[in-house]
């Protein structure tokens, strides 16, 4: 005569066997931490705590540090204004990988204007050897040239702006499409710098061929760099809050 047997008594759920995994799972991670050096508990709790702390403040640690990126720049014309060159010359120096720094596509300070064209740098006695990247720095009657330039200085500026009105609005912003983000952000600032870089190319290589070299001017550079600033920051942010967000939730929701 057949036996009956209860099934349901004697096999376990999926989700019995699931947690009994991650139970064992847990314990094997705890006797591994037991068995590891006090230096190294300690070194991977401290990494931990800095961890969590990064996910709680990246969007004031970018900020921070975007403010003193496109900030540090202008301490140069102000400390060369006050005859402390040594410190200065250290600023053009260090942004010398960071930006071409060319005296016609700068911004100036303490001078009769805050920008000159390569013509007006010339008519005014700047030798033409000095009109190349990283060349002529100022004097005290230009002005003194910031080491970032325009364009540089409007993407970098706006992204800094942008992210404070990104904290101040409680990080509530919808990411940015990327087709938006590519025609409203990439493409003016590609055309603008595209089409400078291009036609000086197409002069140098073909100085006969009639071809016009075509220089941007300060409020193109400043307007196409602005909303490429803005546009990273309107698509880019709200991810990274997003997924900061999830991993600081991960980070501190305990084991079972």
């Amino acid at each position: 005569m057949p036996v009956e047997t209860n099934d349901d008594a004697s096999e376990p759920t999926v989700e019995e066997i699931l947690a009994e995994v991650e139970r064992r799972r847990s314990a094997r991670r705890a006797e591994t931490a037991r068995d590891r050096p006090a230096w190294e508990r300690q070194t991977a709790r401290w990494a931990g705590l800095v961890g969590q702390w990064f996910l709680r403040h990246w969007l004031a640690i970018l900020n921070l540090w975007w403010f003193l990126y496109v900030g540090i720049p202008f301490l140069a014309p102000v400390l060369m204004k006050a005859n402390i060159e040594g410190p200065a010359r250290l600023v053009y120096l260090a942004y010398q990988p960071l930006c071409h720094q060319l005296p016609y596509r700068s911004w100036y300070l303490f001078g009769e204007q805050p920008f000159y064209s390569m013509e007006e740098l010339l008519r005014r006695g700047v030798a033409p050897e000095l009109l190349v990247p990283h060349g002529y720095i100022g004097d005290s009657v230009l002005g003194y040239k910031v080491p970032l330039c325009q364009r540089d200085t409007a993407i970098y500026g706006t992204i800094f702006l942008a992210g404070v009105a990104f904290a101040l609005t409680h990080r509530r912003w919808r990411p940015l499409p990327l087709w938006a983000y590519l025609l409203f952000g990439v493409v003016p600032v590609a055309l603008d710098g595209g089409i400078q870089f291009v036609s000086q190319i197409l002069v140098l290589l073909f100085p006969t061929a009639g071809f016009v070299a075509v220089e941007s001017t300060p409020l193109r550079r400043v307007i196409t760099g602005a909303l490429f600033g803005l546009a990273t920051v309107w698509m880019v942010y709200p991810y990274v809050h997003r997924a900061t967000r999830e991993a600081s939730g991960a980070a501190t929701k305990p084991s079972p």
